[in-house]
């Protein structure tokens, strides 16, 4: 199946995206791979504002119709806010999961191990081979 991988986006080999504005914060969201993977969304646990944020670490959570899973951080700094839409509707995940991003990240120290557009689509690759 092909997936929707932009390009100027990069990733975690744990199906999170993240985009760096040029205000020096970062967008994360999951990946088209990631909800598919998961089913229909029913709820996202989202993290506090203010909570710190460790790159690899459990930042959040998604619930589906077929499981539970974390969202891992793919960088390092403090949760400055969440998108509360994703509390009554956490379907637009489902809908558009580049759109419908989870937490806005600051005061950003590290960063994970993150590939780019095509270095992760060869990881999806291999996963689904």
């Amino acid at each position: 199946m092909a997936y929707h991988i932009p390009e100027e986006l990069l990733y975690t080999k744990s199906h999170e995206w993240v985009r760096f504005d040029e205000d020096g914060t970062a967008l994360v969201g999951i990946t088209d791979f990631a909800q598919h993977s998961l089913g229909d969304i029913v709820f996202i646990n989202l993290p506090e504002q203010g909570q710190h944020a460790a790159a690899g670490e459990q930042l959040a959570d998604v619930e589906s119709v077929k499981a539970v899973e974390g969202i891992l951080s793919p960088v390092t700094g403090t949760v400055l806010c969440v998108n509360e839409a994703l509390d009554e509707a956490p379907e637009a995940v489902n809908e558009d999961p580049y759109g419908a991003w989870i937490v806005r990240i600051g005061d950003i120290a590290g960063r994970g191990e993150l590939l780019d557009a095509a270095q992760y689509r060869a990881h999806v690759e291999q996963e689904e081979a």
